[in-house]
């Protein structure tokens, strides 16, 4: 049980308070709400150009790291479909350095033509590497357009293309930043050793003054329901065949979302796992296979992906995988297999529930889905589901129709 105190700042910021007098440390974390998803389709990539610019230097301080460095501190940031999150780690002593930081680059972020330029390089950089020259590197680049015909979830956090990025203009990046980056739009915590007492007013002294900015609605594109089975095959340089499909499923509040999140586990968590006992160890189709889901806050994606072992053929390596798919839907989970995957699930939770920065971030992101309070009783909602709950959703997401497949296969290499 974690547990928090929260209040509101009148300018619509969102302050939740964690208090652990166990550690000498403090963590500062502020989740926007705003991901890839509320990019303009024309113009991708920005929420993660934003990452970076984020360190780029705000108005008062220049160089955002070397503050903190004097004190001992940590930082960092993420970038999802659906959220962007910074944090700071750093001796509870120093916390005031953090909200100091945090607060004027919310307020006053430096927007100049060079620190565009610097960071829109080490984006395109990025793109290069680790999207477009690297095996399977641009796997979501081609997946998420295959799922998503409507829904902005169609394009990866690093964009659609390059092209997006060389051309973000500093008007474009400053309308982009008022848009999402205020105090109404925004979830911070604080955790560790530091009185609620204390934070408020630190909150209050350092964020209070910040306007409150216009509140962000969104308003996204639904996607219709799959009708037809879809397919995509690629020949790369890559050193193995890759099967990857992809099924539509509910979203992280929707009905379903933690039947399905057990069922990734029960087919691929551990080397007991359903796809790894039979596809890798019994009958030697794969040299490695995974089941996932993405945890997002809108209508999700569910993806299987496997390596064939070179003699497999993709069919056969196909149809091993459906078997399995078409097992769980006909018959029911044995008990002693679902207590098994359950109680994998209640360790990690417990786990979670560890580290300060878990803690922060899980109570951010809950505060933004709606009530910090239900990361409290996530174990329980998993704990709660049935066998018959799990083959009605194996029943629900697991139709051809409903799958969208993509095949990288390996260039042969002529001698």
């Amino acid at each position: 049980m974690v547990k928090f105190n929260r209040f509101t700042l009148d300018n619509g910021l969102r302050v939740i308070v964690h208090e652990d007098h166990t550690t000498p440390m403090a963590v500062l974390n502020i989740i926007y709400d705003v991901g890839a998803r509320d990019e303009n389709p024309d113009q991708t990539g920005f929420a993660h150009l934003f990452e970076h610019l984020m360190f780029g230097g705000s108005v008062n301080i220049p160089q955002y790291d070397e503050p903190l460095q004097r004190v001992g501190g940590e930082n960092n940031a993420f970038t999802s479909n659906d959220i962007t999150n910074y944090y700071i780690t750093l001796p509870s002593a120093n916390i005031e350095t953090a909200f100091w930081l945090e607060s004027d680059r919310m307020l006053n972020l430096a927007f100049s033509e060079k620190s565009l330029e610097v960071q829109r390089n080490v984006v395109i950089e990025e793109f290069k590497q680790r999207y477009l020259n690297q095996p399977y590197g641009d796997v979501w680049l081609r997946l998420r357009p295959l799922v998503y015909k409507k829904h902005p979830y169609q394009w990866a956090t690093i964009g659609k293309e390059i092209k997006h990025i060389e051309d973000a203009r500093i008007a474009d990046v400053k309308a982009f930043f008022k848009k999402h980056y205020n105090p109404q739009n925004a979830v911070m915590v604080i955790g560790g050793n530091i009185s609620t007492e204390q934070a408020k007013q630190l909150a209050e002294k350092w964020f209070g003054p910040i306007p409150a900015g216009e509140k962000y609605h969104r308003s996204l594109p639904q996607e219709p329901v799959q009708k037809e089975a879809r397919r995509e095959t690629v020949t790369a340089k890559v050193p193995l065949n890759d099967v990857y499909i992809a099924f539509h499923m509910p979203g992280r509040l929707d009905e379903g979302y933690y039947e399905i999140d057990l069922i990734s586990d029960i087919l691929s968590r551990g080397n007991s796992s359903r796809l790894h006992r039979t596809l890798v160890k019994d009958k030697q189709l794969f040299s490695e296979i995974h089941a996932y889901n993405m945890g997002s806050f809108d209508s999700g994606m569910f993806v299987i992906e496997g390596k064939p072992l070179e003699n497999v053929s993709i069919e056969a390596a196909e149809a091993a995988i459906w078997e399995e798919l078409e097992l769980l839907k006909k018959q029911q989970i044995p008990a002693d297999e679902l207590t098994k995957v359950k109680n994998k699930t209640e360790s990690t939770m417990v786990f979670s529930e560890m580290s300060l920065l878990d803690k922060a971030m899980n109570l951010a992101q809950f505060e933004l889905l709606g009530d910090a309070g239900k990361f409290n009783h996530e174990t329980e909602r998993y704990l709660a589901v049935t066998a018959q709950q799990i083959q009605k959703q194996a029943n629900a997401i697991f139709r051809k129709e409903n799958s969208s497949t993509l095949i990288y296969l390996a260039e042969k290499i002529l001698n």
